[in-house]
């Protein structure tokens, strides 16, 4: 069990959660009461709540390399999370409190809650099933990790045209992700394609080499996994595809704009969307990019 350290900034007061959000609609969003939005309200209180979370996060981390105790990692192509911020102040015993704090200012915190956009990192089942694995180990204070891909619109956003659906992209990071912490210092290579050559040197040392890859980056996103009335609280590492050479400003200069950022559309086309469809040998062959990235 992680001991968490006393600190005014976040403590656990209703007061001391009014202060800070006031502090985040200021230093966090650069604006007043007077002028706020309700996203600038949701923002303002997610970076607050994060903050206590961010405590209890670091708590944990120590504790667990202290032991030297094992770990769980659930590995999922995706996870039905739900919006954080609400499930967040209910797993801190703060959910009254907010709502009360928003209520003295004539708001409703259930319309600011209406800000968060669901993410978009899971469909059915599978991607339930994976979130409360991950909720039920720092609720009972297990050691967990959970792994998958960040996925930049989800699977679709559903809409009704002429009495039919109408699938259109869900851009669910338009606003930013006050709950995610990119860890660039994390990034691995991830190589496709190529082909392999054999070689023996001058000493008669026999090599294996694969060359010629195209090269993508995997970049590391962390999101807090808090549990109901505890102080663990575990991660889950989202990746996002990234180009290894986003631009190239040869092509640029030379007008052909489109294959300036050819490698960048590529790469990033394996993070894009939960399940791509897999009715063209393209479509296929990206399911298995994917895949192959992810592990």
């Amino acid at each position: 069990m992680p001991t968490r350290a006393i600190d005014e900034r976040t403590e656990m007061t209703r007061e001391a959660l009014e202060k800070a959000v006031v502090e985040h609609l200021r230093f966090t969003c650069m604006t007043e009461a007077e002028q706020a939005q309700p996203r600038d309200w949701y923002t303002a209180l997610a970076h607050a709540v994060r903050d206590r979370i961010t405590q209890r996060w670091l708590a944990t981390r120590a504790a667990h390399r202290e032991s030297d105790c094992k770990r769980a990692y659930y590995l999922s192509a995706e996870f039905l999370l739900g919006r954080a911020l609400a499930h967040n102040l209910i797993n801190l015993h703060l959910f009254d409190e907010a709502r009360a704090i928003f209520a003295e200012r004539g708001m409703d915190l259930n319309v600011l809650l209406e800000e968060e956009h669901d993410p978009g990192l899971g469909n059915g089942g599978l991607g339930r099933l994976a979130a409360c694995f991950l909720d039920s180990m720092a609720t009972l204070g297990l050691p967990g990790f959970g792994y998958g891909i960040r996925y930049d619109y989800g699977i679709f956003e559903q809409h009704i045209e002429g009495g039919h659906q109408v699938e259109k992209g869900d851009d669910w990071l338009r606003d930013g992700n006050p709950w995610e912490h990119p860890r660039y210092e994390h990034t691995v290579p991830v190589n496709f394609y190529g082909r392999v050559v054999e070689a023996t040197d001058a000493q008669g040392q026999f090599s294996v080499n694969w060359i010629d890859t195209q090269q993508v980056l995997g970049v590391p996103f962390d999101l807090p996994v808090t549990g109901y009335g505890t102080d663990t609280v575990n991660t889950l590492r989202l990746w996002s595809a990234k180009a290894a050479k986003a631009f190239n400003l040869d092509l640029f200069n030379a007008g052909d704009y489109r294959r300036a950022v050819e490698a960048k559309a590529l790469s990033e086309s394996i993070s894009k969307v939960l399940y791509p469809s897999d009715h063209s040998p393209e479509g296929r062959e990206l399911r298995l990019k994917q895949q192959y990235f992810f592990v």
